[in-house]
């Protein structure tokens, strides 16, 4: 029996291939193939995989790799910048990856913000140079999301799962909760784990806040022995990813505890195990199949 035997209906399991390739470091995992994270992760058990920049982006070549893998398309990344353009000029940004999702059979389209970053390579600036939203734009900025989330809706069949993640306008639980007091039910909320976790929050309070938001979620673990060190020498967050700040889950601080109530407690949708690592020093195939029988354990240890 493994997790996928655990999980409620409508559930299921799978795994983001920055355990094997980084997307915005490329030197990490430069010389593993896509078919490398793709036969691991369906050799292990995983149901599906988020798209990476090895993935190609047309669906009839994509398609037959993972369907002879018995793999699912979970979702992809999408990098928006509704905070500083309109929703027109939106769609035409996402149309390419809205109708890839839409043509792999995908539901949601993951939402990360980028405009209003630090200038330049914002990654690599120090943690403490995040720009934040002024409070008199969060409305304006919260009814483009809804908007876009709309007609991602009508116009590709897809919902809109919004990520809070470090150096962006959204890190910490005031900020989301800014933001998403403002949004419509057609923005949903994409909940990370260990990017809660960076931004000195639990995650347990966007389910108690946001629970019906919900419709994505990232399983990140975090240690925080390298959170503490990044942020007291003001590290940048591609600082953090090269010393280990986020593993997979089972390997760091994170107690995911309250994300077996949720899911048994109705949640429907995709569970990805999501790790930023150098896949040089965490080897990515024993990485991610440790994360899949911790997962198992916690699901086994709960029974209905």
């Amino acid at each position: 029996m493994t997790i996928t035997d655990l999980l409620p209906e409508g559930v299921r399991i799978a795994v983001s291939p920055l355990s094997w390739v980084n997307d915005v470091l490329e030197d990490l995992g430069r010389d593993i193939s896509l078919e490398t994270c793709l036969n691991d992760a369906a050799a292990i058990g995983y149901q599906g995989v988020e798209l990476g920049r090895k993935f190609p982006r047309d669906a009839a070549v994509l398609r037959p790799l993972l369907d002879s893998r018995d793999l699912q398309l979970a979702s992809g990344w999408y990098s928006g910048e509704l905070a500083e353009r309109g929703v027109d000029a939106e769609m035409a940004s996402v149309a390419a990856h809205a109708a890839l999702l839409r043509d792999m059979g995908s539901s949601v389209l993951v939402y990360g913000e980028v405009a209003m970053m630090t200038p330049g390579a914002p990654l690599d600036a120090p943690m403490s140079k995040r720009l934040t939203m002024p409070a008199g734009d969060i409305g304006g900025y919260a009814a483009r999301l809804t908007e876009f989330g709309k007609r991602l809706g009508g116009e590709y069949g897809l919902v809109l799962a919004y990520h809070h993640h470090l150096m962006m306008v959204a890190e910490t639980f005031d900020e989301i909760s800014s933001l998403f007091d403002k949004t419509g039910a057609e923005a949903g909320l994409l909940l990370d784990t260990g990017h809660a976790a960076g931004g000195g929050f639990e995650y347990a309070r966007l389910i108690e806040r946001f629970g019906d938001r919900i419709n994505h979620i990232h399983l990140k673990d975090m240690r925080t022995p390298v959170m503490t060190e990044v942020r007291s020498r003001d590290l940048s967050f591609n600082d953090g990813v090269r010393a280990g700040m986020f593993t997979v889950p089972g390997d760091g601080n994170v107690d995911f505890s309250p994300i077996v109530r949720f899911v048994r407690g109705g949640y429907k949708g995709w569970l990805v195990v999501e790790a930023e690592q150098d896949p040089a020093q965490a080897l990515p195939r024993p990485a991610v199949t440790r994360a899949f029988l911790h997962m198992h354990d916690l699901f086994a240890a709960r029974p209905d």
